[in-house]
């Protein structure tokens, strides 16, 4: 199931947020991630807040219902816009993911994304992206999607093999994603990704090869590649802990990452962030982007978190629930905190240091300092952005880059 919301203050039922938080937020892009809970099945890795149609039986009424779903979202998009008052800011990265956005009708998702526009407008050059299992659209519904206003999809692929497919409880069968990817490009689409898994237990180096191959056969112009975590609580841990299938190993992941960074830098994908290559720069996830990089965000939807000015707020995980706190004119946030000083600095460590230009030496502190001079001894540092006072991770530092953002937020 999915995980626990973290601790935090209350959340007040208007959302009111503190005054500083729109301090300086005409120097922040703003951007919109807009969750969609809904599954068809439960994948066995998946820890994610999301529900199949057993799971929400009786436990969510009409308010769950997924029939009506684009409609209470945009009721906390209109809260969004009373809570940021006369904040001017064109949105400009909408991002929709779930579960599976493409369970829904195309014309709920363009919904959703209307209303963002009406309530706040769209940036001239804004990226509008949706999740999609490859087994859930068509070329009819992308063909709607591109009609009303998306520009770029993120299919996922995981792998090319139907036996890891199996481990992993994905239900699309080999070779679709790739004939997703020919149909996004006939609707239109400017931007394509392909999520990729490695180290799945019974995943060969063969067979991750194949599943590159086949990734960039298909002609994305990013692709994502994340090392399988296993997540207590879902059905892959359970099976592990059984010994039906093997444990992950990590040694197993670095060979893999290895891997997928030779083949795609052959195939002109350059890294951006440690799990994401791109053909271009305009070719990288924006939305992601402003993650990594501090930005503003606000997540609508049942368990999206938010960020805006250094305060952050998670929403109630139900559906139900969710829908009927906006039903009754209530913010659905479950609590929020408010980062110091101190906490955003760590944050932008722990992110910054992901990406291809790292993050400045004069985040860290002392300790911090004498850390990342001992990582740069070791070949996990880059000399020159070093010496020009970035701290850059190289290929062997992105195998360790955990390790690395532990010792220089100290």
């Amino acid at each position: 199931m999915p995980s626990a919301l973290p601790d935090g203050e209350p959340m007040p039922e208007d959302g009111t947020l503190p005054a500083s938080a729109l301090d300086g937020a005409a120097s922040r892009p703003l951007g919109f991630y807009l969750h969609v809970p809904y599954c068809a099945t439960r994948c066995g890795y998946c820890d994610f807040n999301t529900y199949t149609a057993t799971e929400l039986r009786g436990s969510g009424g009409v308010l769950a219902s997924r029939d009506n779903y684009a409609e209470t979202l945009a009721d906390e998009v209109r809260l969004a816009r009373k809570v940021l008052g006369d904040d001017p800011r064109p949105v400009r990265t909408v991002f929709v993911g779930g579960g599976t956005p493409t369970l829904l009708a195309a014309s709920d998702l363009v919904r959703m994304l209307d209303a963002v526009r009406q309530e706040f407008g769209l940036a001239d050059d804004a990226e509008v992206t949706t999740e999609a299992n490859p087994e859930s659209v068509d070329a009819a519904y992308l063909a709607e999607l591109r009609e009303g206003g998306f520009n770029r999809v993120s299919f996922g692929m995981q792998s090319a093999k139907q036996h890891v497919l199996k481990v992993l409880d994905r239900t699309h069968t080999p070779g679709r994603p790739e004939r997703c990817v020919a149909e996004a490009r006939a609707a239109g689409f400017d931007h394509v990704n392909l999520d990729l898994i490695y180290g799945t237990p019974g995943e060969s180096d063969a067979d991750w090869r194949a599943t590159l191959d086949a990734a960039l056969g298909a002609g994305p112009d990013h692709i994502s590649a994340y090392a399988l975590i296993v997540e207590e609580g879902t059905q892959l841990a359970r099976r592990i802990r059984r010994g039906e299938v093997p444990m992950t190993d990590d040694d197993v992941h670095a060979d893999r990452y290895l891997i997928a960074d030779e083949v795609l830098g052959g195939a002109g994908f350059d890294w951006y962030e440690v799990s994401n290559w791109a053909t271009s720069a305009a070719g990288r996830c924006l939305h992601n982007e402003l993650y990594w990089r501090g930005a503003d965000w606000w997540g609508a939807g049942p368990g999206a978190h938010s960020h805006v000015g250094g305060v952050r707020w998670w929403n109630v995980k139900h559906p139900g629930a969710y829908a009927a706190a906006l039903a009754e004119g209530r913010s659905p946030g479950a609590g929020r905190e408010v980062l110091s000083a101190e906490d955003r600095r760590v944050e932008r460590v722990l992110l910054e240091l992901r990406l291809r230009d790292g993050c400045p030496l004069s985040l860290l502190r002392e300790a911090g300092l004498a850390a990342a001079g001992r990582a740069l001894s070791d070949g996990l540092l880059a000399p020159e952005p070093y010496a020009e006072g970035r701290a850059v991770l190289t290929l062997r530092g992105r195998l360790l880059a955990d390790a690395v953002v532990r010792d220089l937020v100290d």
